[in-house]
C-alpha cells in the first residue's frame, strides 16, 4: 500500500497544502518516514490524515469561483466501527463548505472496502448543506457501490450509471473533468 500515491497531475493547478482555504493548509509531509497504517500497512506519506485510523484522503483540486473541489480517499471507509463519515464530514467537508465549496467529487478508485451504518445523519447534513451543489462519488468499485446502496447512501451520493463513463479521468484537466461531471449530473437531476 505504501506504492499507492494520491494522484498528482494537477499539483501544478492546485496543491492544498499551498491553499489557505484548504483543510489541509501548511501541512508538511515527511518523505524519509512513513508513518500511517491502514490496518498495520503503512501508506504514503502524501495521503493526509482526517482523524479515521482507516481512511485517508487527499484534495487534487478546488476551485472557489465555479464551487467544486476533488477529493480522491484511500483505505477502508468504515462507518460501522469508526464513524469515517464523522471525521471526513467535520474535518474536511465542513472547512470547504464554509468556503462556498458545494459539489464534491470523491474518487473512490483506492477505497478496498465500506462498511455502513443504518445511522446516516452525516450524509444526510451534508446533502442538506450543498442546497445548489451535489455530492459525487466517481470509480468506485462495484461491491463498494453495492454497500452504498444498501444503506441508502444514493439518497444522498450521486454514483454508478453514466458517471462510470469518465474512466481517464486523470488525462483531464481539472475543470474540463469538473464540466464533464456537471453535465451529467445536470441532465440526471434534470
Amino acid at each position: 500500500m505504501q506504492d499507492i500515491e494520491p494522484f498528482y497531475g494537477w499539483e501544478k493547478y492546485y496543491v492544498a497544502a499551498d491553499d489557505p482555504q484548504s483543510p489541509f493548509h501548511n501541512r508538511e509531509y515527511n518523505y524519509q518516514q512513513y508513518e500511517n497504517t491502514v490496518y498495520d500497512y503503512y501508506i504514503h506519506p502524501n495521503w493526509d490524515e482526517i482523524g479515521s485510523e482507516t481512511l485517508y484522503c487527499k484534495i487534487l483540486f478546488a476551485d472557489y469561483e465555479l464551487n467544486f473541489t476533488v477529493i480522491e480517499l484511500l483505505g477502508e471507509w468504515n462507518d460501522t466501527l469508526h464513524n469515517d463519515i464523522m471525521f471526513f464530514k467535520r474535518n474536511v467537508i465542513d472547512p470547504l463548505l464554509s468556503e462556498g465549496i458545494n459539489k464534491f467529487i470523491l474518487i473512490g478508485e483506492n477505497v478496498f472496502n465500506f462498511h455502513g451504518s443504518n445511522d446516516d445523519d452525516y450524509y444526510a447534513e451534508w446533502f442538506e448543506e450543498v442546497e445548489d451543489g451535489w455530492i459525487v462519488a466517481l470509480n468506485f468499485r462495484d461491491f463498494v457501490q453495492d454497500e452504498f446502496t444498501k444503506y441508502h447512501l444514493d439518497y444522498y451520493i450521486n454514483y454508478g450509471g453514466t458517471l462510470e463513463e469518465i474512466p481517464n479521468w486523470r488525462t483531464l484537466k481539472p475543470k474540463i473533468f469538473y464540466e464533464g461531471v456537471n453535465r451529467l449530473i445536470q441532465r440526471r437531476i434534470g
